[in-house]
């Protein structure tokens, strides 16, 4: 392609994304939105009943393996919208991921030679706290969004989230739960592919296999959905279904790095089980029993002092150093005035470059309080929990929470492609009247994200023989593990998610659309 075409097609998307941002926030807005169709009805109710009407409501929905309805919507969505050359392709795997393929038949690229290009997002969320809200905000709800301009707490919102624009820029935000974490990456990832169906006959999909996921319970069991991709459906097949490049649309914006940074890894993450088991007695003779519950919490108090001082825990220039805290705890017992018979509580443990779930299990093992308890006869056990919730489509994962830390060297050319699709289609478009914060960027920034996303699942083991990948396509191999070449950029700041108003900025996500599409026939172009 010559520079003039290039400079054409760079201009096309960046126009097509710019005219397609009422559509992207509609469809944002609705997915965001669905939810209340069935966290106010009863188990069974059928759709459009009222609340209250009976049966058959979901009062999780959106969340993790509750995420059908979104998922389904969706797909209607690419359907409705333009976003696939043929119906047939589009579909739902066994575990649950919501996928789609596009690809130019007549782009006089043999299929062997193409280039493989991933995007993947995930459509759950955590839970809505939805009278938080309501209390909190004033005006918005974590569904509908702006219900009511006039009550909404503009002092509270500032100093609950990360980053927000002036005042009088908040016409461009869209509130509610989900909006930057990430439900935008994956309207992203649609409206691009609109965009690439459309300008395909200009070069948009020349060269390029683009294969989409948009994946299920990622919140509770990150990496769930590519994992069932590289455990079971890679090995033994085609070079074409396998990546050379995999593009996460998770938020990638920073309130000091600014939006839309090219993310290039993070730490990985595990779940470490501890339980103590001890003997039950009345509490008014505890020297008849064995309490699991104190001597628990001296190696809780252990762990919290051994992490202060940074003792057992790596450290990797980019990615930074291991972490580990007590997040979760569950003790059994007879009643509040007995000695418990069991404590069980785990840590988060994230794991950065270098640092193995067997040297952060035996770190655990080795505290003097679990030797202590061992002693006095207490029996103490620690493992990694597996994740047994059931997907959406009634798939069971049964994978141990141990989710990977990945990184792909900055000097890859999946990297390089990002930076220079990022001048093509965001930097011409991009005013930067404003220094600091969470707002735009005119150039391109590396960075590393602070917590885990699907790409914990991508790595593989090097030894699998069934996996057979091509050294054109440059995974990267680390220690046990390869994977494609990864990184994220997504509409969203980080120090939004989860939290009571979270909202993202459409600014960002026209300009995200833009780099989703005009990434794969770069990429596939520069190789």
């Amino acid at each position: 392609m010559s520079d003039g075409a290039r400079g054409g097609l760079d201009a096309a998307i960046a126009s097509a994304a710019a005219r397609d941002l009422p559509l992207a926030a509609s469809l944002l807005r609705e997915a965001i939105r669905i939810p209340a169709d069935h966290v106010d009805r009863a188990p069974g109710a059928p759709a459009g009943a009222p609340p209250g009407s009976g049966s058959g409501g979901d009062p999780l929905c959106g969340t993790s393996n509750h995420e059908g309805p979104r998922l389904r919507y969706l797909r209607q969505a690419l359907l409705e919208t333009g976003g696939l050359l043929h119906e047939d392709d589009v579909g739902f795997d066994a575990f649950g991921n919501l996928y789609w393929v596009l690809e130019d038949p007549d782009d006089g690229v043999a299929r062997r030679d193409k280039r493989v290009v991933y995007l993947d997002g995930h459509a759950d969320t955590v839970h809505a706290l939805r009278d938080r809200w309501h209390e909190r905000t004033g005006g918005l709800d974590p569904y509908d969004g702006l219900v009511d301009p006039a009550r909404l707490d503009r002092g509270f919102l500032r100093s609950e989230l990360g980053w927000l624009p002036p005042d009088d820029e908040w016409e461009h935000l869209v509130f509610g739960r989900g909006a930057a974490d990430q439900l935008g990456g994956v309207v992203a990832q649609i409206v691009a592919s609109r965009i690439l169906v459309e300008l395909r006959a200009a070069g948009a999909l020349r060269g390029v296999v683009v294969r989409s996921y948009v994946t299920p319970a990622e919140e509770d069991n990150e990496g769930g959905g590519p994992l069932y991709l590289t455990r079971r459906v890679f090995p033994g097949a085609p070079p074409a279904m396998l990546p050379d490049v995999v593009v996460l649309t998770e938020m990638s914006g920073d309130t000091t790095d600014g939006a839309l940074v090219i993310r290039c890894g993070q730490r990985g993450r595990m779940t470490i089980e501890v339980r103590v088991t001890g003997r039950s007695c009345h509490g008014s003779i505890p020297r008849e029993g064995l309490n699991p519950l104190e001597h628990g919490a001296a190696i809780l108090a252990e762990a919290a002092a051994r992490h202060e001082r940074g003792e057992s825990f790596g450290h990797d220039e980019r990615l930074g150093p291991g972490s580990r805290t007590a997040t979760w705890a569950k003790v059994e017992t007879a009643s509040d005035c007995s000695v418990p018979e069991r404590f069980t509580f785990r840590f988060d443990r994230r794991l950065t470059a270098g640092e193995s779930p067997d040297d952060a299990l035996r770190a655990v093992a080795g505290l003097d309080s679990v030797a202590r308890a061992i002693a006095d006869g207490l029996h103490v056990e620690i493992a990694v929990p597996r994740y047994e919730e059931t997907t959406w489509r009634g798939y069971t994962p049964g994978n141990p929470r141990v989710y990977g830390a990945w990184r792909t060297p900055e000097d890859h050319p999946a990297i390089a492609a990002a930076r220079a699709c990022y001048r093509a289609v965001v930097t011409p478009h991009v005013d930067e009247p404003r220094e600091g914060g969470g707002s735009l960027r005119r150039e391109p920034r590396l960075g590393y994200w602070r917590f885990s996303t699907d790409g914990v699942g991508w790595p593989a083991p090097v030894d699998e023989p069934a996996l057979v990948v091509p050294e054109s396509k440059r995974w990267v191999t680390a220690g046990t593990m390869r994977h494609p070449a990864i990184f994220g950029l997504g509409p969203g700041i980080m120090q939004n998610a989860h939290k009571i108003g979270e909202a993202v900025d459409l600014r960002e996500l026209r300009h995200a659309i833009a780099f989703l599409a005009r990434y794969p026939s770069l990429f596939a172009g520069r190789e």
